[in-house]
């Protein structure tokens, strides 16, 4: 597990798609897990289901959806910290100062490499791992126009067979905005997938 003294610079998406995949001792469980990923953990997160759809019981987005390409080519730093809560596409919704200050000291900059590297997929089964979209900071409805609009940014998701929707309005960090009706969300999934 990173720290925020951890040095990640060379930390890819490779890295994160092993690091997102259930382990062999996971997957000797009697039940195979659900994988929950948020915001840009979407990335590696669909890398996962791609080489291990087969241990997976379901997966979960967190305000996030599956995507394959860079999430910003041409950045050239060596990770990305938290951004600043004066930033106005932050939704903050929910969350107290004293919540916020808990998180900055927490939080785990993102590594560059992992920014600016695509994934390849090989393994279209990962279409049909079972996919709960839980929609915080943006509604599901808007989501849904958006892929019947064909926006590319969404191809991914559009393209999966067996997705459930799941409107919990609240900040883009619900973990930290509503955590008792999140993991609510995260323990029905589990339970409706036998995980």
């Amino acid at each position: 597990m990173s720290t925020v003294s951890t040095s990640r610079p060379a930390t890819g998406r490779c890295g994160h798609a092993r690091a997102s995949s259930p382990t062999s001792s996971a997957a000797s469980r009697s039940a195979p897990p659900v994988l929950a990923v948020h915001s840009g953990a979407g990335v590696p997160g669909y890398a996962a289901t791609d080489r291990v759809h087969d241990r997976l019981a379901a997966m979960v987005y967190v305000d996030s959806f599956p995507e394959a390409g860079p999430i910003d080519p041409d950045f050239a730093d060596d990770d990305r910290p938290l951004p600043s809560w004066e930033d106005p596409n932050e939704s903050l919704d929910g969350i107290s100062e004293e919540q916020l200050a808990t998180f900055r000291e927490r939080a785990v900059p993102e590594p560059g490499a992992a920014l600016r590297e695509s994934i390849e997929l090989t393994d279209e089964r990962r279409l049909g791992v079972p996919t709960t979209v839980l929609c915080t900071a943006w509604p599901s409805a808007e989501f849904r126009k958006a892929i019947e609009d064909g926006q590319p940014w969404l191809q991914a998701l559009g393209s999966l067979r067996d997705v459930a929707w799941v409107d919990l309005p609240t900040s883009h960090w619900p973990m930290w905005s509503r955590p008792r009706e999140t993991a609510e969300v995260l323990g029905r999934v589990a339970r409706d997938a036998g995980a």
